[in-house]
């Protein structure tokens, strides 16, 4: 068996294209790869999150999403990690157990979060009850505390979690609480977990502290860009970093004040990458048009390092 790959660098939140009457639009996704692997060479995705809609999209859809990406993906494509988490245990069970059928590199599970779990052991035992229906495959838990509301640190998470759940992974940490994050990190002292951060406009004090790479929707459009920030630390040249990153942050600063969302997420990259991204499902609604044109104005506008 061919040891696995250990996943770092970016990773792609990636978006569900929908077509003017609210479908799936499956076709697309092969332009879709091809995109993020030659243009922003981004060569892993996280599919069926928040980005991707996944929580408002049925279970059908769901498992046809991921069929594509794995499919249009083959050979191309690092990882497929696939989100499995839903707000009632059977149906996270069986999109685990589906991911597992088609080959998914690796599943994600958020905390349920209309019926929260109060604590770790509550987080723990759920999280294993989905692991177990794919006993072959990574298993990340998806930390984001600003939407889900459940704030069990992740560092009183990680005790013990591997003998209760031995294909644990890893986390994504889409959280602000880089103490959290570093306390990690200083745990895995034997590097057998892989901390992918989430928030796009403070990765580079993520990677100070020890991240592995990132899972974030910017990506998809400012892949290379970020590609270039990561190469930048590693050298390590910080200021040139810290370039890439506040010029990161200056457009989402700048988006932020407008008002942005996955809807406005769907038109940055249909503006940038030309693929059709479709618009929300509701209660999302659509960008604007004055949202379309400020926004494109102010990206066109930064200049990059180099003219990257």
């Amino acid at each position: 068996m061919t040891p696995r790959k250990k996943l770092k660098g970016l990773v792609a939140a990636t978006i569900t294209p929908m077509t003017p009457d609210g479908k799936i639009n499956l076709p697309v996704i092969r332009q879709y790869v091809d995109y993020l692997v030659n243009e922003q060479n981004v060569k892993n995705v996280f599919v069926n999150g928040t980005t991707g809609e996944g929580l408002s999209l049925s279970i059908q859809e769901r498992k046809q999403l991921a069929e594509e990406w794995m499919c249009q993906g083959k050979d191309k494509l690092d990882h497929v990690i696939i989100h499995v988490g839903a707000l009632n245990l059977p149906e996270c069970q069986e999109l685990a157990r589906h991911a597992a059928a088609i080959g998914a590199g690796g599943i994600a599970v958020i905390a349920p979060f209309f019926f929260k779990p109060t604590n770790k052991d509550e987080l723990v035992a759920f999280l294993q009850k989905v692991a177990s229906e794919a006993p072959e495959v990574p298993f990340y838990y998806y930390h984001i505390p600003p939407l889900t509301g459940v704030k069990i640190r992740v560092e009183e998470l990680l005790d013990g979690i591997k003998a209760q759940i031995p294909t644990f992974q890893g986390v994504k940490f889409s959280d602000t609480d880089l103490l959290d994050l570093a306390q990690c990190i200083n745990k895995n002292k034997t590097g057998e977990f892989e901390f992918l951060y989430g928030v796009d406009e403070q990765l580079l004090g993520a990677l100070a502290v020890g991240a592995d790479g990132a899972v974030g929707s910017t990506y998809n459009y400012l892949g290379k860009q970020t590609n270039l920030m990561l190469q930048a630390f590693a050298k390590p040249d910080f200021a040139l970093a810290q370039q890439y990153q506040f010029l990161t942050g200056e457009f989402l600063n700048f988006v932020i004040k407008l008002g942005f969302g996955v809807a406005q997420t769907k038109a940055v990259m249909t503006f940038v990458s030309g693929i059709p991204m479709g618009p929300p499902r509701l209660p999302l609604v659509g960008a604007s048009s004055e949202f379309i044109v400020k926004a494109k104005a102010k990206l066109d506008s930064i200049v990059w390092p180099h003219g990257d």
